[in-house]
């Protein structure tokens, strides 16, 4: 994450699910994004704004796969997978069934109620 906010902005793909990809592809400048971390932490840790639409990803020598480029725009408090999954409001979020997947749709009121979590 530190590595993002200190660039203008950052391609964000390499999704090799067609599912992903479909995800890429509805993307639309000026799009926010919540950055999710799934490494050790597991935790959403910021906002990210798209600033490039889907383009297709030039390591992809069959052509498949795309990406999106994003903007860090600035930190949150950190809502760890815990959190998260300890919410029965949250039980259909793909977050919780899936925590690895790279790109998945937020319900707005996911968004606002995430968003609610950070402010605590």
């Amino acid at each position: 994450m530190g590595t993002a906010k200190k660039e203008k902005s950052r391609a964000l793909g390499w999704c090799q699910k067609l599912s992903g990809r479909k995800l890429y592809e509805e993307n639309e400048k000026g799009d926010e994004c919540l950055f999710y971390s799934s490494v050790s932490e597991k935790a959403i840790k910021g906002i990210m704004t798209v600033v490039k639409e889907y383009y297709p990803d030039p390591t992809d020598q069959k052509g498949i796969f795309g990406m999106v480029d994003v903007k860090y725009v600035k930190n949150l408090k950190e809502v760890t997978l815990a959190e998260i999954k300890a919410d029965p409001f949250f039980d259909d979020f793909p977050l919780v069934k899936q925590s690895r997947l790279s790109v998945m749709p937020v319900k707005l009121n996911q968004w606002k109620k995430l968003l609610k979590m950070t402010e605590k």
